[in-house]
């Protein structure tokens, strides 16, 4: 996203905006970061943008449709870009990662449900806790 895109969601383009949006969008595959992982970055990259005015262009962010805010158990939000797919969630209770799956089978009942109860489906959310099992992939901790 460029500055000319935040302008049409109506945000002014500030530099603290360019850099936090650059590390939403370079994040990879661990891109569900809370506001403190964005700050902490910031902080490598010698940025002096503070924490407050993190967790305040995060939320104008959430406000325009470019990122969700996901919480948790653990009570802390984290951002990831509203890339317009539906997935769903999973999460590590050990370490807290959060990855992400889409499942048909999932989905196609989620569907079922909705119409059985008289519901025209807006949205939902799933979330599945457990713990990793490392022996999988001793690389993902």
């Amino acid at each position: 996203m460029s500055g000319a895109e935040l302008k049409k969601v109506g945000l002014k383009v500030t530099l603290p905006r360019l850099k936090i949006l650059e590390i939403l969008e370079s994040a990879g595959e661990d891109h569900h970061l809370s506001a403190e992982d964005v700050f902490k970055i910031l902080l490598e990259q010698g940025e002096e943008v503070g924490l407050a005015t993190v967790y305040r262009v995060l939320t104008q962010f959430e406000q325009a449709g470019i990122v969700r805010r996901l919480n948790f158990e653990n009570n802390v939000s984290i951002f990831e870009l509203d890339t317009g797919d539906n997935h769903d969630h999973i999460v590590c209770i050990k370490t807290g990662r959060v990855r992400e799956f889409v499942d048909s089978v999932i989905e196609e009942r989620i569907q079922e449900i909705s119409k059985e109860l008289g519901y025209d489906l807006s949205g939902h959310n799933l979330v599945i806790y457990g713990a990793y099992k490392e022996e999988l992939d001793p690389a993902i901790k």
